[in-house]
């Protein structure tokens, strides 16, 4: 689950990690309040989204007076963000920060991952503040110093001191920097954070350690253990029909193609969009609708890929290890008996009752293409896309 800038400012405060000051605000007038109560100017006015690029996009701005805050806030709020992150399509603003402006002297990195091949949380700093980190990464990988962390030792002193040296901090600045990673993993571990990305993280001109920007994702298998955690999540900066799909206990995730995939299992649904595009098409989502399949998943899972204007065939690909073939097809023919699309529907089924199944879709009204195995399936998947065109 990811949550907005402010938020995540919010989380970190409480692990004594420094932030500016500042306030989240959902109108113009709250806006103007925020900025009245820091006492200093000028203040920063930042749109609220979930995607970085946005100081290009125009979404943050200084402001030296009250009539600026005013003017900037009814310019944002509600207009249509566009950043690299975003797409073209761009996302609403609907809350902005206001907080003071920092006398910055330096501009760093700071973040928090689990490494899956190391199975240990990565810590990585850099001097390169302000950049993309897989640019970084891609063009000078020898600025990023990683720091794996012991699970059972956890976030050491000494790992703390080797980073904040790795930043080139000294003085005051090293020990605010030593306090501030090490507040950063207390904080990214009690909270179940699956990402913490402070970029940049700042030296002020003072010598004090700052998140200027703050990033955290929570592991949504922990959102039970954090409920306070799970009321700050933003159902307007998601995609739809991942929302709706989650409501069904399915796993949606919209992409850019036009074939669109309803299969059990995770590393088959993979398997499936990779031979999609193997055989030239474009996988629309991946939709993993579990081991059970049964006619209501079916029809839910219909529903949510058919949102998706950019779908001209549908295949589904089943494997029937837990559940029969043959009751998979009869959820698939009462389903699509529901749903009535004209789309074109690729069916593969594998497992206990193959043969059966593929006798009741064969024999439907409905006129299924029934594919015998997974290459057939992507071949008339995709065949049935340019019949569309």
């Amino acid at each position: 689950m990811k949550i907005h800038e402010h938020q995540g400012k919010e989380v970190l405060r409480r692990f004594d990690v420094a932030v500016p000051r500042g306030g989240v605000a959902f109108s113009v007038d709250e806006a103007v309040k925020v900025a009245l109560s820091l006492g200093t100017w000028p203040v920063v006015v930042k749109a609220q989204i979930h995607a970085g690029g946005r100081g290009k996009g125009g979404g943050i701005k200084l402001a030296n007076s009250e009539a600026e805050v005013r003017e900037l806030a009814g310019k944002m709020l509600g207009m249509n963000l566009v950043t690299h992150q975003t797409g073209p399509q761009g996302k609403m603003v609907q809350r902005l920060l206001v907080e003071e402006r920092m006398a910055i002297a330096r501009e760093l990195y700071a973040g928090i991952v689990l490494d899956r091949a190391t199975f240990r949380n990565t810590f990585m700093v850099s001097t390169e503040g302000g950049v993309e980190i897989e640019k970084v990464a891609a063009e000078t990988p020898e600025k990023i110093v990683k720091a794996a962390i012991d699970p059972v030792a956890g976030f050491q002193p000494f790992q703390a001191r080797k980073l904040a040296f790795a930043l080139g901090l000294s003085g005051d600045a090293f020990k605010a920097g030593v306090k501030f990673l090490t507040g950063l993993y207390r904080a990214y571990e009690a909270v179940d954070a699956s990402l913490a990305e402070i970029n940049p993280l700042v030296v002020t001109k003072d010598g004090k350690v700052v998140a200027l920007d703050a990033k955290i994702n929570f592991d949504d298998n922990a959102l039970f253990r954090h409920p306070d955690l799970g009321e700050m999540r933003d159902l307007s900066e998601e995609e739809p029909a991942e929302v709706e799909a989650s409501k069904y206990d399915l796993n949606y995730v919209k992409l850019n193609g036009n074939v669109g995939c309803m299969v059990n299992g995770a590393g088959l649904a993979m398997a499936t969009m990779d031979i999609i595009k193997l055989h030239g098409g474009e996988p629309a989502n991946f939709l993993d609708v579990g081991g059970g399949a049964s006619a209501e998943t079916v029809e839910n899972g219909f529903r949510i890929v058919l949102q998706d204007p950019n779908v001209r065939a549908i295949l589904i690909n089943i494997f029937g290890g837990i559940v029969r073939c043959d009751r998979v097809a009869s959820g698939v023919i009462e389903a699509i008996s529901k749903v009535k699309s004209n789309l074109p529907v690729v069916v593969r089924l594998e497992g206990t009752n193959a043969d059966v199944a593929a006798k009741m879709l064969e024999e439907s009204p409905l006129k299924f293409i029934v594919a015998h195995d997974l290459a057939d399936a992507a071949k008339k998947a995709v065949a049935a896309v340019g019949a569309r065109k």
